[in-house]
C-alpha cells in the first residue's frame, strides 16, 4: 500500500473510534468516570483526525491539483480544531473564564470567521452550494466566539458556563464525525446508495440534528444569569 492510501485508511480507522466514543459519551451518565474517559478518547480521536486530515488537504492541493477540495478540507480542519480545543479547555478552565477566552481562543475565533468568509467567497465563485451553505458554520462560530470574548464578564456570570461551552463544542464535533461518515465513508462502503440527495443530506442533515440537539440541551442545562447580575443590569437600564 502506498503512503497516501495508508494515510486515508488510518484516517478512516480513527474516524470509527471517534464515532463510537462520541455515542458512548453521549449515552453514559454525565460526569461519571466512564463518561469522562469516553469523552477523552473521542477528543484524542478527533486530534488524530485533524493530524491526518492536514496532509490529505496538502495532497489534494499539491499533488491532485484540486485547490477547491483542498481549501474546503482546510476549512473543515479549522472548525473541527476549534471545537476540539473549546471542548477540552472549557473543562480545564471552568474556574477561569479569562484564561479560557485568552489568545488561543481569540485566534481560533478569527480563524473560524476568516475561513468561513473565504469558503463563502469560494463557494459563490465556483457555484458550489455545499461550500456556500457550510460557510455559515465558521461564520457563526467565529462571530459568536469574538462576542463572548468581548462580553466575557457576562459569560463568567453564568453558573456552569463551562458546561454549556463544553457540550456546544462536543455537539459541533459530533457534526464533523457524522458528516465524515455519511458524506465520505458510507458512499465508499455502499456505492449503490450514493447520489445527489444523499450527498446533501449527509452534509446538512447532521447540522440540522445538531441545532435541534443544542436547543434541547440549552433548555435543560443552560443557566440564567445570577440574580445579582440581573438586578444590576435592570438598575443600569432604569438609570
Amino acid at each position: 500500500m502506498t503512503p497516501y492510501p495508508l494515510l486515508v485508511a488510518v484516517h478512516a480507522a480513527i474516524g470509527v473510534v471517534a464515532l463510537g466514543s462520541f455515542w458512548s459519551a453521549a449515552f453514559l451518565r454525565k460526569g461519571s468516570p466512564l463518561h469522562r474517559r469516553a469523552g477523552q478518547l473521542f477528543l484524542l480521536a478527533m486530534v488524530g483526525i485533524i493530524a491526518t486530515g492536514m496532509p490529505m488537504a496538502a495532497y489534494a492541493w499539491l499533488v491532485r491539483d484540486r485547490p477547491v477540495t483542498a481549501a474546503f478540507l482546510g476549512y473543515l480542519i479549522v472548525i473541527t480544531a476549534t471545537g476540539v480545543w473549546s471542548a477540552w479547555r472549557a473543562i480545564r478552565d471552568k474556574d477561569d473564564v479569562a484564561h479560557y477566552t485568552g489568545p488561543v481562543y481569540v485566534g481560533f475565533a478569527w480563524l473560524s470567521l476568516l475561513s468561513g468568509i473565504g469558503v463563502l467567497a469560494l463557494g459563490i465563485k465556483v457555484g458550489a452550494p455545499l461550500l456556500t451553505g457550510f460557510s455559515v458554520v465558521g461564520l457563526f462560530a467565529g462571530f459568536d466566539m469574538l462576542r463572548k470574548r468581548v462580553q466575557r464578564e457576562r459569560l463568567a456570570a453564568k453558573p456552569r458556563w463551562w458546561l454549556v461551552e463544553h457540550y456546544t463544542a462536543m455537539v459541533g464535533n459530533g457534526i464533523a464525525t457524522h458528516i465524515a461518515f455519511l458524506g465520505i465513508g458510507l458512499p465508499r462502503l455502499l456505492p449503490g446508495i450514493d447520489g445527489t440527495a444523499l450527498h446533501y443530506a449527509a452534509w446538512f442533515g447532521p447540522l440540522v440534528v445538531a441545532v435541534v440537539a443544542k436547543l434541547i440541551l440549552d433548555r435543560r442545562w443552560k443557566p440564567k444569569l445570577r440574580a445579582g447580575v440581573d438586578n444590576h443590569a435592570a438598575q443600569a437600564r432604569a438609570a
